[in-house]
């Protein structure tokens, strides 16, 4: 089986040539355009069927506001803003994303969510928070980002750099299959292809090893196997304490 697992991404890296020589000479920065508006439409069906898991998820974010303010929080790689309607009344949000196509229909979910106090979008890839203080905010969010960031080591280490101590960074990430599924195998056979139209999203990520390698207190975490397509129905989902 390892054998033509290894067979077809070889296939696969071939039939991704042409898209390897478009990286290269600069032509796929286009791509990065059209990206943002795809991910807005793709987010309205994933939040479709993630509606429960994330209600969830997220249920607890204002128990880490500090006594007597709102909830400072900062979501990384924001996307179009598609977690806004999850976030509890009156809390404050710093975006990040290192792809600036994404503030027109960020702004679009800001309409859309009264209940928060908008502060501004900031465009920072996850590995360089720079323009966050230290400890100046109460959560961290960062659903569907470890899987597309170069180094989620990194990530994590400025997640934990702008978090104040008691704080908290939620995650909602699709991860890598158990070898012994047709899922994984079919992960890293369509990986070389998937990688382009993704914008750098990887299905082959044991994230779980980053966030348990953190330096956090405390960690929740759990698998589940989301209603979603197959090559990403393996999630991780939960928080981890500062």
């Amino acid at each position: 089986m390892a054998v033509l697992m290894n067979a077809l991404m070889l296939f696969f890296h071939l039939l991704s040539l042409p898209l390897q020589l478009m990286e290269f000479v600069g032509i796929y920065s286009l791509y990065k355009r059209f990206f943002p508006f795809l991910v807005y439409k793709i987010s309205i069906s994933y939040n479709k069927k993630m509606h429960d898991y994330k209600k969830e998820l997220f249920s607890n974010l204002a128990e880490f506001a500090e006594p007597g303010g709102a909830l400072r929080l900062l979501e990384v790689g924001c996307g179009s803003g598609a977690n806004f309607q999850y976030y509890p009344r009156g809390c404050r949000v710093i975006c990040t994303d290192p792809n600036p196509h994404f503030q027109k229909y960020l702004q679009k979910n800001v309409a859309e969510n009264e209940h928060l106090t908008f502060e501004r979008f900031v465009v920072a890839r996850g590995e360089d928070l720079s323009p966050v203080p230290d400890a100046s905010v109460d959560a961290v969010v960062c659903t569907l980002v470890l899987c597309t960031v170069q180094s989620p080591a990194r990530v994590l280490a400025e997640v934990h750099r702008v978090l104040r101590p008691g704080g908290a960074v939620y995650f909602m990430e699709h991860v890598v299959s158990d070898p012994s599924t047709w899922t994984y195998f079919f992960q890293h056979v369509f990986q070389p292809l998937w990688y382009y139209f993704g914008d750098g999203c990887e299905v082959t990520r044991a994230t779980w090893t980053h966030l348990e390698a953190a330096n956090f207190s405390e960690l929740k975490l759990r698998h589940i196997q989301a209603p979603l397509s197959y090559l990403i129905r393996p999630h991780v989902i939960g928080y981890a304490v500062k």
